[in-house]
Parts: structure tokens; sequence; C-alpha cells
């Protein structure tokens, strides 16, 4: 059995749950309460800890990508729209049928967007860039203000757009 090392970080859009295998990311994930108490002892591993180094870099306005090696668990559509969202530059947006119809299934935006939210490695695979057709903030596992944030923190946000005016 694989061990899972498990780290927490401390950022602008909250604490956030970072989990690794000794050869993969796995998760990126919001800590709704702060560190949950049923979490297993902290224990990291140069996969957490390098994962941290670039947060803090994408965070300082110093990475616009991240280079860690990932683990996608999910379906092969989840996949497919996961590895959809990677190819979404930093400081762009994308909408749900613009996303659906890069993956060749121009009709599947509510599918997708089931798919985006079920991303386990936020920020990393930026679910947050894809936005609705009528270029508001919807449907964000870490809530719409830091869905806000982190466009802003990407100048993805148009300047008639403010934090949650949107």
């Amino acid at each position: 059995m694989e061990t899972i090392y498990t780290e927490f970080f401390d950022s602008p859009v909250g604490i956030l749950k970072i989990e690794a295998s000794n050869t993969a990311l796995l998760s990126v994930w919001y800590c709704k309460g702060g560190r949950e108490s049923k979490d297993p002892l902290v224990r990291s591993n140069w996969l957490t800890e390098q994962t941290k180094v670039q947060l803090l870099e994408y965070l300082a306005g110093e990475r616009t990508e991240f280079d860690l090696p990932l683990k996608l668990i999910g379906s092969a559509f989840q996949i497919e729209v996961w590895e959809a969202l990677l190819r979404v530059p930093f400081g762009e947006t994308r909408t749900y049928a613009q996303q659906a119809k890069n993956i060749g299934k121009p009709n599947a935006m509510r599918a997708v967007g089931a798919a985006n939210g079920k991303n386990r490695i936020n920020i990393i695979v930026p679910c947050h860039r894809i936005i609705g057709a009528d270029g508001s903030l919807t449907g964000y596992g870490g809530g719409i203000e830091n869905k806000a944030w982190l466009l802003n923190h990407e100048g993805a946000l148009s300047p008639h757009q403010t934090s949650l005016d949107i």
C-alpha cells in the first residue's frame, strides 16, 4: 500500500490540505473549518514541500505554471476535463461551454461543470478559471470569494468586474 503524506498550507484563500504519494501530488483541498481533527499526523515529503514552494511562488506572483507530477483520480471523462483545465493559461478564463467544446463534447456543459466540481487538485488544476457564459463566477468548491481572489490575482477579471460583483 502506498504511503500518503499530508501537509497543511496557510494561504490567502484559506488553509489548504496537500496530499501526495512518493511519486505524485494527489490533492490540494480547501479545509473548510481549519485543520480537520480527523486527519492523520502531518507527515511531509519532498512533494508536499515542493507543492508548498510552488504555491508560495504562485501567490507571490513569481509563478504562472506549476511543474509537479500529478495523479488525477477519477473517471475517464473527469480526467479528460481536468487535463483540459491544465491547458487554460494563467490569467485567462474559459466558459463551461468552451471547455466542453475543447474536449470535443460541445453539449456536455453540465457534465463538465460536475467534473470540475470533483477536481481534488485545486489551484494547480485550475478549475477556478472556468466561469459562466455571462462572465459570472459560478460554482467553486473553495467558495466564490476564493475563486474571485484567484482570478483577481491572475488578472483574469475584466476591468468592470470586481471581486464579488460579477
